[in-house]
Formats: structure tokens, sequence, C-alpha cells
């Protein structure tokens, strides 16, 4: 993955991520769009991937879609993604629609 996208999928970054599955004559893509809570690489566990600790490393990007579903995707070459620009509306959208946890609803 190219560092200078790395550097922009930080928490609170709007994305789309449109991944494929390559068949023999076509491929199945499917769109996410959400909010980024992290981004890292982490080791499969895989016993059988020789690579850095004997373990093979995935970039694992964690995303909260609009209706608040979390959705954890594992990037590859297959990946496309896009970092949406900031929208005023979107962020006092997003504020606004916050589900308060039981500490925040009155007694």
């Amino acid at each position: 993955m190219d560092e200078q996208l790395r550097q922009k999928l930080v928490p609170g970054a709007r994305v789309k991520i449109t991944q494929q599955i390559p068949a023999r004559a076509y491929a199945w893509s499917a769109d996410v769009r959400g909010t980024v809570v992290d981004f890292e690489q982490k080791p499969t566990g895989s016993w059988y991937a020789h690579s850095k600790n004997d373990k093979l490393w995935l970039d694992r990007l964690v995303l909260r879609k609009d209706d608040g579903e979390m959705t954890s995707l594992i990037l590859d070459d297959y990946s496309r993604i896009e970092v949406e620009p900031p929208s005023s509306a979107s962020t006092v959208a997003a504020a606004s629609a916050e589900t308060k946890n039981e500490s925040d609803l009155p007694v």
C-alpha cells in the first residue's frame, strides 16, 4: 500500500473501500463506506505463513458504517481505497446521530 494513503487512514477519516474477489471469468465487488476507527498491520497467526516473525502481516481497517455497524476489512491488492473529503454537514449529522450509553441517560 502507498505510504501517502496509509497516512490518510487516521481515526475519523471518511473512506470508501471497494473490494474485489477475482474469479475465472468475472470479479465480484462490494463497496463499504464509513469512518475509520482503527488502521494497523496485524499478524494472521497462521502457522504456514513465513514472513516477518514467521507470520503474515495484513493491513486491517476497522470502520464504523453510517448505520453504526462496526466492520473489519482486510486490505489486499484488490482493494481500492478512496478517502472522502470532510464535509461539515456529515460531521454535524454524525455527531447528532451518536448513540448515548447508559451513563449519559437521565436517571
